[in-house]
């Protein structure tokens, strides 16, 4: 969540419900984003990559639910192109895991890292009894594009290679971005995803049309905020035609993994999903875009003070299940 004057104002003002939004999002909605929204100070628009970092931090500690007991959890590194990989690895208490999660956090390509995904890493492990790695890739806009998606796509080529079981890509917003770019340059390699499972993903589209025009000044993410991120991810002039920027500039997207979306209804990226998803079909693929309504963008922070976004991520559970056992019911 960047900082916009107008909207960070009118969230400030609780007695302000704007149109949709009023009708939208259900009381509890309304609390995860008046929640989110204190975090930011009246100075929020003053504020540089780094200090929206310190509050991002202080916002995703906030919503922390802790990790569930008997995960355990290793801190190491793997080998990267420039420089070392740093992961976090969360094994289950239970029996050995019949497969892996990859997972990559959201922040925008300039926010995030191992703490702020923490808890959400950590019952996924928990629930589906998988082990889950997560990617501390490097950010911009110290490391411009691709150095995220480089560091990706690394991280999942080593432990493609050093698993025996199936490894499923999974993301939220930034890293649901990663994960599809991943996804599409491995394709025909000696190992590839099981599947990827992609919430609330950037993945490309015309930012002048469609949701990013109805959902331009959305509660917790705004059109203008995709821009700025996409700016500083790029160092000025975003790519264009470049899958590994965005996903659906694709030219080909046959031989892609089973593919799951979520997306949040009150959202610009909301439409960014099934047209992804419709690409996926067309090629031959296996898609389905989960349209979530009533729920904002980073909605996986309210998974335990939010009933909709409790089911959501219910259902994002169940999913990656049916992914790792080659399941698709859909």
């Amino acid at each position: 969540m960047y900082v916009n004057t107008k909207v960070i104002s009118n969230m400030k003002d609780t007695s302000l419900r704007p149109a949709p939004y009023d009708s939208l999002l259900d009381e509890e909605t309304w609390a995860f984003v008046d929640k989110s929204v204190a975090f930011y100070p009246e100075n929020a628009t003053s504020l540089d990559y780094q200090g929206q970092r310190d509050v991002y931090d202080a916002l995703c500690k906030a919503f922390d639910a802790g990790r569930p007991s008997g995960v355990s959890v290793r801190d190491h590194s793997l080998p990267g192109a420039v420089s070392p990989i740093f992961v976090r690895e969360y094994r289950p208490a239970s029996a050995t895991p019949q497969a892996t999660v990859l997972y990559l956090h959201g922040g925008g390509f300039i926010l995030g890292g191992l703490e702020s995904h923490d808890s959400i890493c950590a019952e996924i492990c928990d629930r589906t009894g998988y082990e889950v790695v997560a990617v501390d890739y490097r950010l911009a806009p110290e490391h411009l594009h691709p150095a995220q998606f480089e560091d990706s796509l690394a991280a999942f080529r080593f432990i493609a290679r050093n698993r025996r079981h199936p490894v499923i890509l999974a993301g939220d917003s930034a890293g649901g971005n990663l994960a599809a770019a991943v996804s599409w340059a491995t394709r025909g390699e000696a190992h590839v995803p099981a599947g990827q499972l992609l919430i609330y993903p950037a993945l490309g589209a015309d930012t002048s049309r469609g949701s990013f025009v109805t959902h331009m000044n959305a509660p917790m993410l705004t059109t203008a905020d995709m821009l700025y991120y996409d700016e500083l991810r790029s160092g000025g002039s975003s790519p264009t035609g470049d899958p590994r920027f965005t996903p659906l500039a694709a030219a080909d997207f046959t031989a892609m993994p089973p593919t799951l979306v979520f997306t949040a209804e009150c959202d610009p990226l909301a439409g960014d999903g099934p047209d992804y998803c419709n690409r996926l079909t067309a090629a031959g693929g296996k898609a389905i875009c989960f349209k979530e309504t009533g729920l904002v963008h980073g909605y996986l922070r309210a998974r335990h003070s939010v009933g909709r976004a409790r089911d959501s991520f219910d259902r994002m559970i169940t999913g990656l299940k049916a992914l790792a056992a080659s399941e698709w019911a859909y």
